[in-house]
């Protein structure tokens, strides 16, 4: 039973904090920590995969006509926009996907609930929020350079601590991207990853050796995030564009700091 509720509150938190930018991966292992939880390395990053899949389902519900009209004109050689916005997308995996490759292990070892390292990141993490924050309304689209550069960003916030949508986001702002496309591109982005991801799984064996027990925590822990990311993905569009960042910046300086002297204590 207490599996069942770490993982019903993993999953709201993951939810949540997967689109607002104060590190999903960060709160997981806190929570983890919090919870006391002993599964380290492999099963924890699989447990993190499960719920970050959940909320890239969210993004593909709450994103339906932008992702149809993608698939529909790329498929059909129609409207250069979509293509032009799927091309963008597969520019911006190359960095993460080249880490996730190449630094597999390495990935994995930084899932072991290590909050003065997580405490530092959203640290970083609040800084960039309050920086981004002060940036000027602009109405530049994505382009080539700045889908690599969003990409090279979004490969650093594989670090638990960094927010993704935090690290993407700002990144886009510090290069005077339109907000609303900013924050859309940001999520769209790491959906190819996350069903990559889920898929080198299921073909290297890895859910395998998970043990069958595992599977009901994970299930409700996956339902959460997906329910909750749904709320979470519409509302951070509608913040990001009224240029609340800021807000969540003072969250970060707060957790972060609470969590490196709870690992120093």
């Amino acid at each position: 039973m207490n599996r069942i509720l770490e993982a019903l509150v993993l999953g709201i938190v993951q939810g949540i904090t997967e689109f607002l930018p104060v590190s999903s991966s960060g709160h997981l292992e806190i929570f983890k920590a919090l919870f006391g939880d002993n599964h380290h390395g492999e099963a924890s990053l699989l447990m993190t995969v499960a719920l970050h899949f959940a909320t890239a389902l969210s993004t593909v519900i709450v994103f339906r006509k932008d992702i149809g009209a993608i698939l529909h004109d790329t498929f059909l050689k129609k409207g250069w926009e979509s293509k032009r916005l799927a091309i963008l997308i597969l520019i911006s995996m190359v960095p993460a996907a080249l880490v996730g490759v190449l630094f597999e292990d390495q990935i994995e070892s930084l899932f072991t609930g290590n909050l003065l390292w997580v405490g530092s990141a959203l640290l970083l993490t609040g800084f960039l929020l309050w920086l981004s924050d002060k940036i000027r309304q602009s109405d530049h689209l994505v382009d080539p350079v700045r889908a690599i550069v969003i990409g090279i960003a979004q490969a650093i916030a594989i670090i638990p601590g960094i927010s993704r949508s935090g690290a993407t986001i700002t990144t886009a702002l510090f290069m005077r991207t339109q907000r609303y496309n900013a924050t859309r591109f940001s999520f769209l982005m790491v959906i190819p990853l996350i069903f990559g991801k889920m898929a080198k799984d299921l073909m290297d064996g890895t859910l395998e050796k998970i043990a069958s027990t595992e599977w009901m925590p994970m299930t409700i822990g996956f339902v959460a995030a997906f329910i909750t990311g749904i709320w979470a993905c519409t509302s951070m569009l509608k913040w990001v564009q009224k240029a609340r960042l800021r807000y969540f910046a003072w969250y970060c300086f707060v957790i972060g700091a609470v969590a490196i002297l709870y690992q120093l204590l």
